[in-house]
């Protein structure tokens, strides 16, 4: 029962988390903001409308947002929020739940793509050459957690004898795996300084050029599909630096939760007092990472010989 509440609860308060960015963003540029339940109201604004589609798409046009919504929602289904067990789980399922982030990406280009139209190609190719860059570094952390887990499991890399934190026996190698995962979050949800969300300059974008042809339920899910993969990513952060720990679920939860709004925050402040780097600075900026993984695996492997 308690991971069916958890797994609720993280799909509730998913569009809900954003609006945090959007509020320190505001505080910053000296503006109120946004409400904070401005993603729920227009959810329920695109909900209510209808799709429009170009005479130039295809069924491939209209599986885009539902592939890529489904396997956002899976993340959730077998991450484990706040120390709490996640609905499903089995030995090798991050290697799974990141192929599967890669289905939902690949949907989502041959997507666009099937628009024919000249920027959301454009986009797509944009997309397709930086996550390819980021997945060096996510299937390098996943190397060094199995070295330290002999697991492949998010459950196991939480629980058991070797716990994966900045608390643990290992810390101080993990605050670079940190760092890494924390560029590969911002890359893979295209945030400042790989892509600006808020620009409407086709040449500049990454993501937001490749759904520009969705609209109403497509773009909904689109938007979802957003909320749910940025708080897998923000949650996995979490749990590696959230230091605090209780007997009581609930309490764990609050500590987990507050931790994942201040992740959240930390992003309304790059983005704040970040420029979107150059085009050909963004492969050095996601690529930087992927060394700081190379050099923790070294280490990691002499560790534990």
């Amino acid at each position: 029962m308690e991971s069916i509440l958890s797994f609720c609860f993280a799909v509730l308060i998913a569009p809900l988390l954003p609006a945090v960015i959007q509020k320190v963003k505001a505080y910053f540029a000296g503006k109120q903001g946004p409400p904070l339940l401005i993603n729920y109201y227009t959810m329920i604004k695109l909900f209510k409308k209808g799709s429009v589609y170009s005479t130039s798409t295809s069924f491939v046009f209209k599986l885009g947002p539902v592939v890529g919504f489904t396997t956002s929602i899976m993340m959730l289904l077998f991450f484990p929020m706040a120390e709490i067990a996640p609905l499903f789980s089995f030995h090798g399922d991050v290697l799974m739940l990141f192929y599967l982030m890669g289905l939902g990406r690949f949907f989502t280009i041959i997507a666009a793509l099937d628009t024919a139209s000249p920027f959301e190609g454009m986009g797509a190719a944009r997309e397709a050459f930086f996550s390819t860059l980021a997945e060096m570094t996510v299937f390098g952390i996943l190397i060094i957690f199995f070295k330290l887990t002999g697991s492949l499991s998010f459950q196991e890399f939480f629980s058991g004898d070797h716990v994966i934190s900045l608390m643990g026996e290992y810390g101080a190698l993990l605050l670079l795996v940190v760092a890494g995962l924390y560029v590969v979050m911002l890359t893979e949800n295209s945030r400042v300084p790989v892509d600006d969300p808020a620009t409407h300059l086709e040449l500049t974008m990454i993501h937001e050029v490749m759904i520009l042809d969705h609209s109403g339920p497509d773009l909904a899910l689109i938007e979802l599909g957003a909320y749910f993969k940025l708080l897998f990513y923000s949650g996995f952060l979490a749990r590696l630096i959230d230091p605090f720990h209780s007997a009581n679920v609930w309490i764990n939860s609050l500590l987990f939760y507050s931790v994942v709004a201040f992740i959240y925050i930390t992003i309304g402040v790059v983005e704040s007092i970040t420029a979107r780097y150059k085009m050909d600075l963004v492969p050095k900026f996601i690529l930087t990472p992927f060394i700081f993984v190379f050099f923790v695996t070294i280490l990691t492997m002499g560790v534990m010989q």
